[in-house]
């Protein structure tokens, strides 16, 4: 008896799985909603995949495709500055195919169409626009039904890093990046002005210091501390975060179970200062991923080849990148979740 019980869990357990391995990858989006740009939600279909563009790049998805129940939770994931749901595709296909539903909120005045608010002003409002994409998918006829949303996982990568870093019980200050960019401004010059500037070793650097301190003084003179937290989030994974701006005393032990992805040559956050910072506060966090030849934007994927100028610079593979670690990196992000959500 307890023999043939055996085998029957064996196989239903094996059917189940099957069916996770074999449902296409869906692809929805839900409105704006207020001032929230759209969510796009990747999920287990069990409709058929074709190409789908959007910008420049092509997915293989199936729009507006049938859902079907994969392993019941979700995974939210915030984009870097200037950032969308589209160069994140092939990790959100790989959580699908671990049965996850993954849903991306379009930051408001941090996006591709609208960089209004990039830095505090957005990092002010991203952890609660996080809570309202759970909200929004759990709302949603669709896809409501299938979630629990009493473990949901959530992954961001850059400014979404930030995001993940503050969900995870992370309090932070715009005070604290001026007391970093007076001290550190020729070692970690990207992460203090962005996109703005750039030091090229030449008779212009003095000036850019300048003018960069100048804004910086002017801009950064907030005090307050910011936080937000949310208990459906029971998992987190921050990959290349910005992070100089935490008080690292709340990050000692997150509330819940925290990743990091480091890169190595990330000449857009020095790990020094970012990860790697965050990682000798963390008495708990978990080296999700450790790739010291991958720049800042090295596991987006597919990767945003149209960029030029700083960006391109900054985001495009460094020499020596072998994109075949992409895809294991990848693996192991969503064997974390797995592990922390499906226990």
């Amino acid at each position: 008896m307890l023999a043939a019980m055996l085998k029957f869990l064996i196989v239903c357990s094996l059917a189940v799985a099957a069916a996770c391995v074999q449902a296409a990858t869906g692809l929805d989006e839900l409105p704006a909603q207020g001032a929230d740009g759209p969510v796009t939600i990747f999920y287990p279909s069990s409709s058929a995949e074709q190409a789908v563009q959007r910008g420049p790049f092509t997915l293989q998805a199936a729009w507006h495709g049938q859902p079907m129940r994969g392993n019941g939770h979700l995974i939210i994931v915030s984009h870097g500055s200037g950032g969308s749901a589209w160069t994140y595709a092939d990790l959100a296909r790989r959580l699908v195919d671990a049965g996850f539903v993954v849903a991306m909120p379009e930051h408001q005045g941090d996006n591709y169409k609208d960089m209004s608010k990039v830095g505090p002003p957005s990092w002010r409002l991203r952890p609660a626009e996080v809570s309202r994409a759970i909200d929004a998918v759990a709302h949603d006829e669709r896809f409501g039904p299938l979630l629990d949303f009493k473990q949901v996982g959530m992954y961001g990568m850059s400014a979404g890093g930030h995001t993940a870093l503050t969900l995870a019980g992370g309090k932070w200050s715009p005070s604290l990046i001026r007391e970093h960019c007076e001290t550190h401004l020729d070692d970690d010059f990207q992460s203090c002005v962005g996109l703005a500037l750039q030091l090229r070793g030449d008779a212009f650097d003095g000036i850019k210091k300048f003018a960069a301190r100048h804004v910086i003084r002017w801009r950064l003179t907030d005090t307050q501390w910011y936080g937000h937290t949310d208990p459906r989030i029971r998992a987190i994974v921050a990959e290349v975060p910005y992070a100089v701006d935490f008080d690292l005393a709340t990050l000692a032990k997150p509330q819940v179970p925290l990743g990091i992805v480091q890169a190595g040559q990330d000449h857009w956050l020095v790990p020094r200062y970012h990860s790697a910072r965050v990682l000798q506060a963390c008495t708990t966090c978990d080296i999700v991923a450790d790739l010291p030849t991958a720049g800042h934007g090295s596991l987006l994927s597919p990767q945003p080849s149209m960029l030029a100028g700083t960006a391109g610079q900054l985001l495009r593979d460094p020499p020596g990148f072998d994109r075949a670690l992409v895809a294991p990196a990848q693996e192991r992000i969503v064997a974390f979740f797995r592990r922390h959500l499906l226990a």
